[in-house]
C-alpha cells in the first residue's frame, strides 16, 4: 500500500485514530507505535482547561457505546507548551491534526491563532458539535448553518493549515451542510460524529452515564457513516475521512469504497487498543483497495486535491 498526498503531506496509509481516543499521542506510548499509523487527531482543545462531565463518562450498550467526556483537556496553553512540542520531537510518520472546539466563533478563532504557530501538526480538525452558546437556544455548530459558514470562514481567514470540518449525522441537511462549509473554506470533511443518545439502568432507569445524555458510538454507527459519506463524496470535490463504528479492514474499505481518502478508528480502540493497527494490516494485505490506495473493484476512483500545508 503506497502513500497518497492529502492535505499537502503524504499520508502512509489511510487509517487515523479519531479525536478523544488517543489523547495526545504521548498516553499511547508503549501500546502502539504511533508512526505506524497514517496520522491521528489529538483530543479537542479548548481555550481554557476543562474537568469534562461528571462520572460514569462511558458505557457500553449491545451495539456500541455511549459517552460524554465533555471536552476534558488541559486548555490551549498547556497544549501549547508541552503537547505539541512532545508531537513534533516523537512523532515522524503519522500526521497529525488537532481538533478544536468552542462555545463561540470568538472561541474558535482564539484557539486557531492560538496554536497556529506551533509545531507538530498538520492542520485542524473543526469539532462543530459544540453549542454555540453565543445564540439563543445553543444549536451545535454542525446544525447552524450561518454559524458553521462564519466558523469555517474566520478560521480560514487565520490560517494557512488544513482545515477539516467535522460534520453531525443528525443533519437532515448533511451534503448541503458540507457543500458550505467547503464553500466557507473547509479543506477537508470528517463524517461523520456520535448520535446523541441515551441509555437507562434497567432496574432503576437512570442514566448510564453521569451527564444523562452522550454520544452513541460504535458498531450500529457505521451504515449512518458510510451513506454520509456516500452522499457527501458525490457533492464536494475535497478529501473526505469517513469514522463510526470501524472494527476491521472490511469496514474501513466500505468507507473508503463509499468515498473515503482517509478513515477514522474511534471506539474500537477502547476495546483493543491496537486495532488500528489489524486494519492496517488487513488493508495491506486486500486486494479491493479503490483509489487513490489501489486498483481492486468496486470503488469509484475519486481525485485527491492537495491542499495547502504546513
Amino acid at each position: 500500500m503506497s502513500g497518497v498526498e492529502v492535505f499537502g503531506v503524504r499520508f502512509q496509509n489511510p487509517v487515523m485514530l479519531a479525536a478523544g481516543t488517543c489523547g495526545f499521542g504521548r498516553e499511547l506510548v508503549g501500546v502502539l507505535d504511533l508512526d505506524e499509523l497514517g496520522g491521528f487527531v489529538t483530543k479537542s482543545v479548548t481555550m481554557e482547561p476543562r474537568a469534562g462531565s461528571p462520572a460514569p463518562r462511558v458505557a457500553e450498550f449491545g451495539a456500541g457505546m455511549i459517552n460524554s467526556i465533555g471536552l476534558a483537556n488541559p486548555g490551549a496553553e498547556a497544549v501549547a507548551a508541552s503537547k505539541l512540542p512532545w508531537l513534533a520531537d516523537h512523532v515522524r510518520r503519522a500526521r497529525v491534526m488537532v481538533s478544536v472546539a468552542g462555545h463561540s466563533v470568538d472561541e474558535y478563532c482564539r484557539l486557531v491563532e492560538r496554536l497556529d504557530g506551533c509545531d507538530g501538526f498538520v492542520g485542524f480538525e473543526l469539532n462543530l458539535s459544540c453549542p454555540n452558546d453565543s445564540r439563543l437556544g445553543g444549536r451545535a455548530f454542525s446544525l447552524d448553518r450561518p454559524a458553521l459558514e462564519e466558523v469555517v470562514t474566520k478560521c480560514r481567514a487565520l490560517s494557512d493549515r488544513p482545515l477539516i470540518a467535522k460534520l453531525a449525522p443528525n443533519d437532515p441537511d448533511l451534503t448541503d451542510t458540507a457543500r458550505a462549509a467547503v464553500d466557507s473554506g473547509a479543506d477537508g470533511l470528517t463524517l461523520i460524529n456520535t448520535l446523541p443518545g441515551r441509555v437507562l439502568a434497567p432496574d432503576d432507569g437512570r442514566p448510564r452515564i453521569g451527564a444523562g445524555q452522550g454520544g452513541m458510538s460504535g458498531p450500529s454507527l457505521r451504515p449512518v457513516g458510510v451513506q454520509a459519506v456516500y452522499a457527501v463524496a458525490r457533492a464536494v470535490e475535497v478529501p473526505i475521512i469517513g469514522v463510526g463504528g470501524i472494527v476491521n479492514a472490511a469496514h474501513a474499505l466500505e468507507y473508503l469504497r463509499a468515498g473515503a481518502t482517509l478513515v477514522q478508528i474511534g471506539t474500537a480502540s477502547f476495546a483493543a487498543p491496537r486495532a488500528a493497527l489489524g486494519v492496517i494490516r488487513g488493508l495491506e494485505r486486500s486486494s479491493h483497495l479503490p483509489a487513490p490506495w489501489g486498483s481492486g473493484p468496486g470503488g469509484a476512483p475519486r481525485p485527491v486535491p492537495v491542499e495547502a500545508g504546513s
